[in-house]
């Protein structure tokens, strides 16, 4: 990725479980920034949508590469958040707003279902980088899975976000309204229990700084993310 992006782009990437605040925190801090934002969740959900728009085995790795080849995936890096696809429905191909449409339980349960087959990471991964060389902008903080060791493993930031299961439950159960804190905890465990299958959550990679918000409210969150990024910027700054 390093000789695609501009010498000027700062790349921030984010990892973390689901519940750590890596989305909203990532978003957040990426405003303040001045950066672009890319969550790569967003795509991994809007796959899932298509496979579901279609018909499409969601456990069958060939099935989700035929969904792959015929959707295509939008998205802004700027300002809130809006995902689109252009998706073919056998007949034509129709634009659709999925911004909402992602976010509901329906969708959410098949998350892991997509992510957990090899070649649909690579060429989302691919797709991944290729947006941010096509950014244009100064910087663009990357969050998501994989993001600190195969999507962006050169980026002079890379963080893990964490937070005990118990903690990511009581944040999550404030979003999902009618589920209780123990459905929550209990859904969060079994999605760690999928996704430990693909990729480490819990120890961060040699040079990734882990950032863990157990005890920190939303702004201590944002601000340790900025605190990271400007030391970085720090460090590069007085090699150079």
């Amino acid at each position: 990725m390093e000789d695609t992006v501009t010498e000027t782009t700062v790349l921030v990437a984010i990892d973390g479980p689901a519940g750590s605040g890596k989305s909203s925190v990532s978003r957040a801090a990426a405003d303040r920034l001045g950066f672009g934002i890319l969550d790569t969740g967003a795509a991994y959900r809007s796959l899932a949508w298509a496979a579901g728009e279609t018909g499409a085995d969601l456990d069958d790795e060939a099935s989700m590469l035929a969904v792959m080849d015929r959707w295509s995936y939008q998205t802004t890096l700027l300002g809130d958040q809006r995902i689109g696809v252009l998706l073919n429905d056998g007949a034509e191909y129709k634009t659709y707003d999925i911004t909402a449409a992602i976010r509901t339980p329906e969708v959410s349960g098949q998350v892991s279902r997509v992510s957990k087959h090899a070649s649909v990471r690579v060429r989302l991964n691919e797709m991944f980088r290729q947006i941010v060389a096509e950014s244009g902008l100064p910087g663009v903080v990357i969050e998501g899975r994989d993001i600190t060791t195969v999507v962006a493993p050169d980026a002079p930031v890379r963080i893990l976000m964490t937070a005990s299961p118990e903690v990511r439950a009581t944040r999550r159960a404030g979003e999902l309204p009618g589920m209780s804190h123990e459905q929550v905890l209990a859904d969060i465990n079994a999605r760690d229990m999928k996704d430990a299958k693909v990729v480490d959550f819990l120890n961060p990679a040699p040079g990734v700084t882990l950032i863990d918000t157990s005890d920190m409210n939303f702004e201590q969150s944002i601000q340790a993310v900025i605190d990271t990024v400007d030391a970085a910027r720090t460090t590069r700054s007085s090699t150079e």
